[in-house]
């Protein structure tokens, strides 16, 4: 096992009508001017956005809106959200949505205090030194960015996409109601599941092989969204297999899972990054669409890891004359899995064509940074690596 620092300072706020809480929450950590930030008419609709602004009221707490966050979310609303905080003296930012809210918010309050383009965080070009307080009021379980130190962001100029991770960024507190995901509908809620998965399983596919507790914990928490995901296709108002893919989704991407390994492999994040940046798809499929491709690509790497995986995880029985085949089961058992939820298996299921060859060219570039970096870290991918799995996932 690797030696290793876990942080994840988030003070999480879980339960029926925790909301309620968040005046108060926010006087806690000092806040006196905030940006709410929000994506669509949903947060409105629900009635959760009036809701936490009836509670910033509740406590005295001045505070100004800013909706429009799309997946995906985009470098010009985070511009145009560091103008505004900027201009009216914001000193907090609450996130009311999913991973693109929070990105977008974590991205903005990165900005306010930087003189500088916030872009220049996301080409390495910089470090951030400085960062206004950032909460969370997750309604989609997903991107776990909610307690992760992580964002993404999308650049219109070049179709982008890039993310930055800082400390920083970590959300002062999330507010988690279950309730508040009833009214996903059933692809939000099968993505969803596949970002919560894809996050453990990019930490748990690493050459570490000495690290008993943290693949337990992986494991299991593999295990019961897998269980909980049925359940709520069934039943989209079961509170208690909602909450267990809410927790599994910001413990997924706290880093408990990747405790004592070398960081994990992050190269089908990577790769599907360039996909949802070039055709705009829901991060969580494209994630679907490009794994068992990796996974084919890479297994023999780490047979004996792919076995464990199958036969902990995905209930395969264990092929004690062939290692090899037990894993290529697990594999297999994930793309039935994701079949099974409504998630597509290759590109041509994501997009409804293959990608052409420019269009693999422009993703191999993107991807690869004109062919200076390589990818993953349980097998390293240089440029005809990443070629070769984005050819297998047509």
């Amino acid at each position: 096992m690797k030696d290793f620092t876990y942080y994840a300072p988030t003070k999480v706020v879980f339960g029926a009508n925790s909301e309620k809480q968040i005046g108060q929450l926010v006087k806690d950590f000092n806040g006196t001017k905030v940006l709410v930030h929000y994506g669509g008419k949903s947060a409105e609709r629900s009635g959760l956005l009036d809701a936490v602004c009836k509670g910033l009221e509740a406590e005295n707490i001045k505070y100004i809106k800013l909706g429009g966050v799309v997946p995906n979310p985009r470098l010009s609303k985070v511009y145009e959200g560091i103008e505004l905080c900027r201009k009216e003296n914001v000193d907090f930012v609450i996130a009311v949505g999913g991973g693109s809210v929070i990105d977008s918010s974590k991205t903005i309050a990165l900005g306010v205090p930087y003189k500088g383009d916030v872009w220049d965080f996301y080409m390495g070009n910089a470090q951030a030194k400085s960062c206004l307080p950032i909460a969370a009021v997750l309604t989609i379980p997903a991107a776990g960015s909610e307690m992760s130190n992580s964002c993404v962001i999308t650049k219109e100029e070049g179709n982008l996409k890039k993310g930055y991770g800082t400390d920083l960024v970590r959300c002062k507190f999330a507010i988690m109601n279950p309730e508040r995901t009833f009214t996903l509908g059933k692809y939000q809620t099968a993505c969803g599941v596949t970002d919560i998965m894809m996050h453990t399983m990019e930490r748990y596919f690493s050459l570490d092989d000495d690290m008993t507790v943290t693949n337990a914990i992986a494991e299991g928490l593999l295990r019961a969204v897998k269980e909980s995901a049925f359940e709520v296709l069934k039943d989209p108002n079961n509170y208690h297999y909602r909450a267990q893919i809410m927790w599994a989704g910001s413990l997924a991407h706290n880093d408990l899972t990747g405790c004592g390994t070398s960081g994990g492999d992050w190269a089908t994040h990577r790769l599907e990054h360039e996909l949802s940046a070039l055709f705009d798809v829901a991060h969580g499929a494209g994630l679907a669409a490009i794994w068992g491709s990796w996974a084919r690509y890479v297994y023999k790497d780490s047979v004996t890891r792919f076995a464990q995986f199958a036969v902990n995880v995905m209930g395969v029985t264990n092929d004690f004359k062939s290692p090899e085949r037990t894993a290529l089961a697990g594999i297999e058992a994930v793309e039935n899995f994701y079949r099974a939820i409504g998630m597509p298996t290759n590109i041509r299921e994501l997009i409804g064509r293959e990608v052409t060859d420019e269009e693999i060219k422009v993703m191999l570039d993107k991807c690869s940074w004109g062919g200076t970096k390589t990818l993953g870290n349980l097998k390293v991918l240089h440029n005809d690596d990443m070629e070769a799995i984005y050819r297998m996932a047509q």
